[in-house]
This record gives structure tokens, C-alpha cells and sequence, in this order.
């Protein structure tokens, strides 16, 4: 077993896990995008993003693709990392603000806005559909292909593939397929159908080290009753 400390508490999990198999067996919440249980991680949304270490020599990770080790310090939600949460989703907003599922990841971590240039994109490179293609369908019918900007997925040479059997299985993954706005104004990007209430702690005490990282918390609770 491997002991280590989650949010100030003593924990022990067993060899070979990562931090966020740790944290979501023993019940601390960390948002996901591009992981999902029997795929190989690939760490491309930052958004399971944890605190290492403690001062100076503290840093941020991806919590699906670091593993547990003896003794590690783990923060899941300081402001640092809250802060770098929120970014990352505006980040996710502006690619695809239509996105269903992004929009829903925006609005359960309080973000109501996004100050980037709106892409519209059709692709957030997340991997889900080429691991699901090539892990689960065992087709390897689509891929990544080129770098940095010009970097997309499709199949080789744009060639419809023989390999591919219709199965679904990249759309069923998609963060991206499934739309709901059609808005196109920053400030109007999220949906505001589900807009909860920012949690008292995070407005009247900021902890710079830990946040509130129950789900739901317990003080937004009292706060809506």
C-alpha cells in the first residue's frame, strides 16, 4: 500500500494507482473531460489538475496520470488550482462553446464567463474517440495526425477507413457532439439554465491552501434551503 496525504487527510491506496483513482475511490470530487474508466489516460484537458508538494516546490499535475507515491502531499482543491480550473474551462468554452457537456462542467465550477475569442471549433483533441476506437473497438480506423495547430483527427490521408464498422462508439464519447446554445456574445457563451449559486466559502473566506472540496457542499446546501 502507499501512504499519502489528500487534502490533509492520511490515506493509504493501493501501488499502481494514479491520484485520481486515489481521490475518487476515497471520495474527493475532481472534474474529468478526457478520461474515462477502461481508457488509457492521456492527460490532454488539465482539467483533474492537483497540487503537489508543499511551498515553493509545489506544483500542479494531472491528477489521471500521476501516480501515487509514498508520502506525496495532495491538494485537489487550493485556490491555486481552483484558479487554474476555471481558466482551463474558458479555455474549453471559447474552442467549443456550444459543447453540452462543457457548458455543464462551466456551470458547476461557478464560471459564467469566457474572455477569449470564440472558435467554434469541432474538435477539443481530447482523445476520447482514437483511444475508444483503438482500446475498446479494437479498430485503430482513426488517429491524430500533424502538429501544434495544424495537429486533428481523422483517418489516414482522409481516406474513408475499411477498418471503421459504424459502431458509434467515437460519437458516444464525444464531449463535442452533443450541442445545446447557439449563443455566439462572450458574455452569453454558458447556459444559464442550470446556473447554481458561487459557494459562501470561496466569497467571504478565501483559504489560499484549501478550498471547500465536498460534493455538494455542505454550506451551499444550508445556503439554498
Amino acid at each position: 500500500m502507499i501512504n499519502l496525504t489528500i487534502n490533509g487527510l492520511p490515506v493509504s491506496v493501493e501501488e499502481g494507482s494514479t491520484l485520481l483513482e486515489a481521490a475518487q475511490f476515497l471520495g474527493f470530487p475532481i472534474p474529468t473531460l478526457c478520461h474515462m474508466e477502461g481508457l488509457t489516460p492521456y492527460g490532454a484537458c488539465r482539467l483533474c489538475v492537483v497540487e503537489i508538494g508543499e511551498g515553493k516546490r509545489s506544483k500542479l499535475v494531472t491528477s489521471c496520470t500521476y501516480p501515487a507515491e509514498e508520502g506525496l502531499k495532495v491538494r485537489t482543491a487550493s485556490a491555486r488550482v481552483v484558479r487554474a480550473r476555471k481558466m482551463i474551462i474558458e479555455l474549453l468554452l471559447a474552442s467549443c462553446p456550444q459543447s453540452k457537456t462543457i457548458q455543464d462542467i462551466a456551470a458547476a465550477h461557478d464560471v459564467r464567463q469566457q474572455r477569449f475569442k470564440q472558435e467554434y471549433e469541432d474538435c477539443i483533441l481530447c482523445g476520447l474517440c482514437v483511444r475508444m476506437c483503438e482500446e475498446q473497438m479494437m479498430a485503430k480506423a482513426i488517429g491524430f495526425r500533424g502538429r501544434g495547430e495544424k495537429r486533428s483527427i481523422g483517418t489516414p490521408f482522409d481516406v474513408k477507413s475499411d477498418a471503421c464498422r459504424f459502431c458509434g462508439g467515437c460519437m458516444y464519447v464525444c464531449p463535442v457532439v452533443e450541442l445545446r446554445c447557439t449563443y455566439n456574445e462572450p458574455e452569453k457563451a454558458i447556459c444559464g439554465a442550470c446556473a447554481n449559486l458561487s459557494p459562501p466559502c470561496l466569497e467571504k473566506e478565501q483559504f489560499d491552501d484549501m478550498m471547500c472540496y465536498m460534493d455538494p457542499c455542505v454550506a451551499c446546501e444550508i445556503k439554498t434551503d
